[in-house]
């Protein structure tokens, strides 16, 4: 039994799919984490050069922890299955991706790499067909 490119396509979707939904779980807590270090201290982040989008390090604070916390909320709804954790899943993770690209002067190396798992867990969760249940 041959496996055709469409196959071989859905399989890595699938399985990209569950991959995305424990990213997202260890992505947001690492956000909640990073929230909650720059709301208790503000002087743990340095700011690299000048940059657009300047915000008080509290701000990005409480937008990491807030954020942190819905994906993780999406990432366990993509994990049971439910079709609205995979449309919140995109939308937050689209989010996170354009939040990581304004927190570059912060952490600049993390921001890449987030940026480039944030793009494979939209990949994987617009590519995926979605599970047909059966009684």
């Amino acid at each position: 039994m041959s496996s055709t490119p469409s196959s071989t396509s859905s399989a890595w979707a699938s399985g990209g799919t569950t991959f995305a939904g424990v990213v997202m779980i260890v992505t947001g807590v690492f956000g909640i984490i990073e929230g909650i270090v720059a709301i208790a201290n503000d002087q743990v982040y340095q700011h690299i050069g000048n940059y657009t989008f300047k915000f008080d390090l509290t701000t990005w604070g409480w937008i990491h922890l807030i954020v942190g916390i819905l994906v993780v909320g999406a990432g366990a709804a993509i994990l049971k299955g439910l079709e609205a954790g995979r449309i919140a899943g995109i939308a937050l993770t689209s989010l996170y991706v354009i939040l990581h690209f304004m927190w570059l002067p912060y952490q600049p190396l993390w921001s890449i790499i987030a940026i480039g798992i944030g793009v494979f867990v939209i990949w994987a969760l617009c590519t995926d067909v979605p599970r047909t249940r059966t009684p």
